[in-house]
């Protein structure tokens, strides 16, 4: 395995955000009633709605409670991209992800910790369980499991790989890895996937349920949508053409 430096921090939970003030203080609320030894990490993209504003104020009375401002809706996979880098720059070993609108509960965060002391991915899998989508309409019903079955027959991921609820071993996952993931919008989540699963990284899932969402609005727009079509067909292309732009320098 590439050698890397082992960061000497925990856990960092990262929560991007864009219009969710109605969701913060009680997604908050909830996690740090789980007692976790861990930093919790929001960053927004220039709400207009004063998201940012509000966290400030939540950070300035939670201890461990950090809020990065990005400024300009940069896109939900760049958010990403930037919290995976903050996390290895200040050091996590672990580090939790999950959206801002309550369809990730935090009930799940302990299982998934809990697997992560033997996997080095955790993702939390929306196709586990026959209930997991219940109160979702038809049509995103179909988006979600077809976007699940050529995941599966495209890159061969044997697991949800569309979903933001996740837990990374960082000390395990050498940074380097994350670098040869280009995608910055909702594609990230499939490809960074591919790539870990790639370089022989173990993936493993949790079942959960994910309901409805009832609080704010979806991010997904069908230009999003499309443009996640066309990066998951050339991904697929190049991981036959060309397998081994997405491997490590050993």
């Amino acid at each position: 395995m590439l050698g890397f430096l082992v960061p000497e921090r925990e856990l960092l939970v990262f929560i991007p955000t864009y219009n969710e003030r109605e969701n913060v203080e009680p997604l908050l609320r909830e996690i740090l009633a789980l007692g976790l030894e861990a930093d919790v990490l929001f960053m927004d993209d220039g709400s207009p709605d004063g998201t940012g504003a509000l966290l400030d104020s939540l950070a300035a009375r939670h201890p461990g409670v950090l809020v990065a401002h990005r400024g300009a809706k940069l896109g939900i996979g760049s958010a990403h991209q930037d919290g995976v880098a903050w996390a290895y720059d200040h050091g996590y070993r672990r580090l939790l992800t999950m959206d801002c609108d309550f369809t990730h509960s935090p009930a799940c965060i302990p299982e998934l910790l809990a697997l992560g002391e033997e996997a080095d991915v955790v993702v939390g899998s929306r196709h586990a369980l026959r209930e997991s989508l219940a109160g979702w309409d038809p049509f995103r019903k179909l988006l979600t499991k077809s976007a699940y079955f050529a995941t599966r027959n495209l890159l061969g991921i044997r697991c949800d790989a569309t979903g933001a609820f996740r837990h990374y071993r960082l000390d395990r996952i050498p940074r380097e890895a994350f670098g040869l993931v280009a995608a910055r919008d909702y594609a990230f989540f499939f490809e960074s996937l591919y790539v870990l699963q790639a370089n022989g990284f173990s993936i493993r899932e949790i079942p959960i349920i994910l309901p409805a969402r009832t609080r704010g609005h979806s991010k997904m727009s069908y230009r999003l949508m499309l443009k996640s079509v066309a990066r998951l067909l050339s991904l697929a292309v190049a991981s036959r053409l060309a397998p081994g732009r997405f491997l490590l320098r050993r």
